[in-house]
């Protein structure tokens, strides 16, 4: 069993659900996103998902737009993406990774290439939202065959003809996206979201983690009572955000202004588990 897969079922048994926590390689500079990959481990991240930098993010909204940006004007690259896991493996082999984005820059990089050197990197999965089920045979099946995990997205729209072929080659989890439209621009209506990863879930036996629109605590408390994973990312990209100087350089509190947000995630997503464990 992989990296993700043991990550979401030791977390069952401990009767919680999983933050995974999304940042964008590279942003705001190669050295800071590696010290804040490092970081989000400690500060209570189960899972991270690294975009990978791409000049034209179409499912995203600003927040995500800008740290793609950002990361690009500051010299990122998917070889450079590559290293920084790399890196961060050196020093931890347990939590799992997954690289997002989309298939632009994997094309350009060359799919071969690109799944050997991820998997010599460290990388568990891959998340490629401008990829549907049709086209599996492009990047999916050769994906699964290095041992990498193909992470889709369900949507509200995804009705119970689609959902199969959705579901066919995923593997890993899940990603169920809340809302209908770009990352980060709205908050979920949750009962809702606990309906449809119940719909989801009679499919599969796959772990559901839920994002888009999960801004703060109470919302990650809120996903978790009904979800087996709670993705962050435009919360975490605005915090890096806010955190630069006038030059748009990192400072000082950069790293922190992002563990903090994780670990208030962490605690309340464990604080659901805790009282379903009681």
């Amino acid at each position: 069993m992989s990296r993700i897969p043991s990550r979401f079922a030791a977390n069952a048994a401990s009767g919680r659900a999983s933050l995974v926590t999304f940042i964008t390689a590279g942003d705001p500079d190669p050295t800071t996103s590696l010290a804040i990959v490092k970081a989000l481990p400690g500060a209570g991240a189960d899972v991270i998902e690294l975009g990978m930098p791409f000049s034209d993010p179409m499912a995203d909204g600003p927040a995500i737009q800008w740290s793609s940006m950002r990361a690009l004007k500051a010299g990122m690259t998917l070889a450079k993406t590559l290293a920084l896991v790399a890196e961060f493996r050196k020093s931890n082999t347990e939590t799992p990774i997954v690289l997002m984005g989309y298939y632009n820059p994997i094309y350009v990089y060359g799919v071969e290439r690109f799944l050997a050197d991820a998997k010599t990197a460290g990388i568990d999965g891959l998340i490629v939202v401008d990829l549907p089920p049709e086209e599996d045979a492009e990047l999916c099946i050769p994906a699964m065959k290095t041992g990498l995990n193909f992470i889709r997205l369900a949507t509200p729209t995804t009705d119970d003809k689609r959902l199969p072929a959705v579901l066919a080659n995923t593997s890993g989890f899940v990603y169920y996206v809340s809302i209908t439209g770009i990352t980060g621009t709205a908050t979920p209506d949750f009962s809702k979201v606990s309906e449809a990863v119940a719909r989801i879930k009679r499919h599969t036996a796959l772990p559901v983690a839920v994002g888009f629109g999960v801004k703060a605590p109470e919302h990650a408390s809120a996903i978790a009572q009904g979800a087996d994973g709670v993705v962050v990312g435009s919360a975490l990209v605005e915090a890096v955000r806010t955190s630069l100087d006038a030059e748009g350089k990192a400072t000082e509190k950069t790293v922190s202004a992002v563990t903090d947000l994780v670990s208030s995630l962490s605690k309340a997503v464990h604080s659901v588990a805790k009282r379903a464990a009681e």
